[in-house]
C-alpha cells in the first residue's frame, strides 16, 4: 500500500510510475495529494473540491477496482500523457494523467477505452481510381493537426466539405468499433465528385489540451472547423466558392457556432445534431443503456444514480468553463438567423440523438427556407443500417454508411453548387 503523504510525488520518479502512485491516491480518497501536483493552470479550471466529487462518485458507483495493467505513456512535445487501464466489475476505465515538462499534471481524466478498429473494407459506393489522397497539416504549432484531403481524379475545380467529428478523442477517419464513418463519407463523396478535408480531433492529438482553463466545446470542435474550411479553400483544385461543413453528432450540435464564425459557407451538413442541453443526453442514453439489461446490478444501480443526479460525472476532468460555455447555448434559435443553407439528416434507429431532437430542428428551423430535413427508418447514430433496437453491440460490427444517405449529401451539395 503506498504511503500517503501530503507533499507531490517526487519529479526525479518516471512519469509511469508518478502515475502509478497518483492512481492509487485517487482511488484511496486522498485526491488533496493528487490534487497538489497540477499545474496552476489546472487548479484555475477546477477546484479540489469539485474533483474529489466527481471521483467519490465513481468509487460510490463502482467500487474498488478489481485490476490495473500497466501504464502506457506517450509523448506529445514536452508534454507526456500516461495511461492505466482500470478494471471494475461492471465497467474499465482508463486513468490518464498529462505531464509537463515541469513534471506538473496539466490534464487528468477517466475515460472509456478506445475500442480497436476492425480492418478497413472498401464499400461497394467507393471507386479508389476515382480520386487521390494526400496528407495535410491543419493549423500552426504548438496544435498542428494531420489529416487527409481526397480529391476527384480530374480536372476540377471542385466543391469540398470539411468533416467534423463527434464527441471524444476521434481520429479522422472517425472510426467507431467496426465502422470508419469518415472514411466512408470522404471516399463515398470523392466518387461523387466531391473533395474532402478530414483530420485527427485536437483532443486524439494533444489530450493536454483538455486542461486549459479556457477549453471550451467551442475551441474543442468548431474553431479547428473553421481553421479546416480556410485551409480546404487555399488547395489546388477546390472551388473556393464552394466549401461545405458537416458535423456528425457534437459536430452537428456545434454547426450553427460553426456558422456564426465563418458565413462564408456554401452550405453545412447536420448529421445526428443534437439540441437539447447535454446533461439531457447523458441521463437519456444512460437509461436506454440500462433498459437493455435485463437485471442491474447493485454498482450498476449506483452508477445510473450518480449520473441522474450528476450526468458531469461520466466526465471526470470537464472544467466550470466548458459547462458554462454551453450554458444558454440553443443551436436552432443560432442556425434560424443565419443565412447559410442546411441539410438535416438524422437515423430514426439512433439511441444516442433522438427524433426528438429532429423535430426540435424542423419546430426551430421552420421559417428558415433553405433548410432540408431527412430522416432515415433503419439507420442507428452512426447511419449504418439495422433492424430493431440500436445497441453499443451493433456499433463493434463491420458496416458502413448508408449509400442512401451518402447520395442525398452529394446531390445536396451539388443543387447547392448551381
Amino acid at each position: 500500500m503506498l504511503v500517503l503523504l501530503a507533499v507531490p510525488i517526487a519529479a526525479a520518479q518516471s512519469p509511469e510510475e508518478r502515475t502509478r502512485q497518483a492512481l492509487e491516491t485517487v482511488l484511496a480518497g486522498k485526491c488533496e495529494v493528487f490534487y497538489a501536483q497540477w499545474s496552476p493552470e489546472m487548479k484555475k479550471a477546477m477546484t479540489l473540491q469539485t474533483y474529489a466529487a466527481q471521483v467519490s462518485q465513481i468509487v460510490a458507483a463502482l467500487g474498488q477496482p478489481q485490476s490495473q495493467e500497466p501504464p502506457q505513456a506517450r509523448h506529445v512535445g514536452d508534454a507526456v500523457a500516461v495511461t492505466i487501464p482500470v478494471h471494475w466489475p461492471a465497467a474499465t476505465l482508463n486513468f490518464i494523467v498529462s505531464w509537463n515538462a515541469a513534471g506538473q499534471i496539466q490534464g487528468t481524466w477517466f475515460r472509456q477505452p478506445e475500442p480497436k478498429p476492425a480492418p478497413y473494407e472498401t464499400p461497394s459506393y467507393s471507386h479508389p481510381d476515382s480520386f487521390s489522397e494526400r496528407e495535410i497539416s491543419l493549423g500552426a504549432d504548438p496544435w498542428k493537426l494531420p489529416g487527409t484531403l481526397t480529391v476527384p481524379n480530374g480536372k476540377g475545380p471542385w466543391p469540398g466539405v470539411v468533416l467534423v467529428h463527434g464527441s471524444g478523442p476521434n481520429d479522422r477517419d472517425e472510426s467507431v468499433g467496426g465502422v470508419r464513418v469518415f472514411r466512408d463519407l470522404a471516399e463515398g463523396l470523392a466518387t461523387r465528385g466531391i473533395a474532402v478535408l478530414r483530420y485527427d480531433k485536437r483532443t486524439k492529438i494533444y489530450p493536454q489540451s483538455a486542461a486549459d482553463p479556457a477549453f471550451t466545446m467551442t475551441r474543442e470542435t468548431a474553431d479547428d472547423a473553421v481553421l479546416a474550411a480556410a485551409l480546404l479553400r487555399k488547395q489546388d483544385g477546390i472551388d473556393a466558392r464552394h466549401v461545405f461543413v458537416l458535423g456528425h453528432s457534437q459536430g452537428g450540435y456545434m454547426m450553427p457556432r460553426i456558422m456564426q464564425a465563418d458565413p462564408t459557407l456554401a452550405g453545412v451538413i447536420v448529421m445526428a445534431g443534437s439540441v437539447r442541453p447535454l446533461p439531457e443526453l447523458i441521463v437519456e442514453q444512460s437509461e436506454y443503456l440500462a433498459s437493455l439489461i435485463d437485471e442491474l446490478t447493485p454498482a450498476e444501480q449506483a452508477q445510473l444514480a450518480s449520473i441522474r443526479r450528476d450526468p458531469w460525472v461520466i466526465a471526470p476532468g470537464v472544467t466550470e468553463k466548458y459547462k458554462a460555455d454551453l450554458k444558454g447555448y440553443d443551436p436552432t434559435a443560432l442556425a434560424a438567423s443565419s443565412p447559410i443553407p442546411m441539410l438535416i439528416l438524422q437515423g430514426e434507429r439512433d439511441y444516442q440523438v433522438r427524433m426528438k431532437d429532429f423535430d426540435l430542428w424542423k419546430t426551430g428551423l421552420a421559417h428558415k427556407h433553405n433548410v432540408t430535413l431527412r430522416s432515415y427508418p433503419k439507420l442507428n447514430h452512426l447511419f449504418v443500417a439495422g433492424e430493431g433496437k440500436s445497441t453499443p453491440d451493433e456499433y463493434a460490427k463491420p458496416g458502413h454508411v448508408s449509400p442512401e444517405a451518402i447520395g442525398d449529401i452529394a446531390d445536396w451539395i451539388r443543387s447547392e453548387t448551381k
